[in-house]
């Protein structure tokens, strides 16, 4: 026995020396190597064919005819008229829905209380909803034969086929965007330095001011730019509840397909491309607003790790 090669070493001190053979597993998350090349290139040819060569094709027919018919069109009294209510229903929708939202979310991010999850469905009620339906709703609350339509032909009160209605019928459409882009923002940050704050003896409006405010700016920003895209951009409500008056109650949208109707191609074009213009600006502040939002996540992460 002790001629052996391996007579007096412990057994332990063999299984402690000797090399651990793991056998080579094929990881299954793995692709083939053609696939993220296909993968890019089916992306690439969806958003040419559906977003680059419709966006190309409304520049290239609203300046077909020269740079002179398209600034006519531009200038066309009824151009104007829809420009400026378009912008006008924009600039009392946004404001009204910016409050909506803010105080949505805080009620719903910092407090419990019974109800909580109805609010929740009711601001997500507009992105279930066709927006021709909102605009019908608003018909049969307004209207000559709806539920307030006596009461408001009584004291000479116009809300449908005139600005009001359109505004109503923006804000409804529009009223979740700030609100659903600040709630989870809240609900991660939590509440402990609202808390902190007012330990230390400071109001609740300073708190909002100089604690919540400075924490959700660029978030907040963030649903302004969503809103007015879709505030301005906004056809089916508005198309039901405006009457389609020219100079009167005819949005930018409303207008294009009124020139697009009457074979006015050119003119249609060139209303559109204003649109157009809107759409790439937001695009634009959006793109930015979602790096400064990446990196302001990234600085409390850091903050937050360094505290721990």
């Amino acid at each position: 026995m002790s001629d052996l090669p391996n007579a007096g070493v412990p057994v332990a001190a063999h299984a402690i020396d000797a090399p651990v053979r793991v056998p080579a597993v094929k990881p299954a998350a793995l692709e083939p190597v053609w696939v993220r090349p296909l993968l890019i290139t089916v992306a690439l040819l969806f958003l040419t064919l559906f977003l680059f060569v419709p966006l190309v094709a409304v520049f290239a027919e609203a300046l077909k005819k020269g740079w002179d018919t398209y600034v006519e069109a531009i200038l066309d009294p009824d151009a104007i008229s829809a420009i400026k209510l378009t912008l006008i229903t924009a600039a009392i929708s946004v404001p009204l829905n910016l409050v909506f939202g803010v105080a949505a979310s805080w009620c719903i991010a910092k407090f419990e209380f019974r109800g909580k999850s109805i609010l929740l469905t009711l601001i997500d009620l507009p992105f279930s909803v066709s927006p021709v339906i909102s605009g019908l709703i608003f018909v049969l609350m307004f209207g000559t034969q709806g539920w307030f339509g006596p009461w408001l032909q009584a004291h000479d009160i116009k809300i449908l086929f005139a600005v009001p209605g359109i505004v109503l019928a923006t804000i409804f459409i529009t009223f979740p965007f700030v609100a659903r882009e600040l709630i989870p923002l809240m609900q991660s940050q939590g509440s402990e330095e609202e808390e902190a704050a007012i330990v230390l003896g400071a109001s609740g409006w300073n708190t909002f001011r100089r604690v919540t405010l400075p924490n959700i700016k660029w978030g907040l920003l963030y649903g302004v730019i969503l809103c007015n895209a879709r505030a301005m951009g906004e056809f089916g409500a508005v198309s039901v509840v405006s009457g389609h008056i020219r100079g009167e109650t005819n949005t930018m949208p409303l207008q294009v397909e009124i020139l697009y109707n009457e074979y006015n191609f050119s003119a249609a074009f060139a209303v559109a491309s204003l649109l157009a213009l809107l759409a790439l600006v937001t695009l634009a502040v959006k793109t930015f607003i979602d790096w400064r939002l990446r990196v302001g996540h990234a600085d409390d992460s850091a903050l937050r790790s360094m505290e721990h």
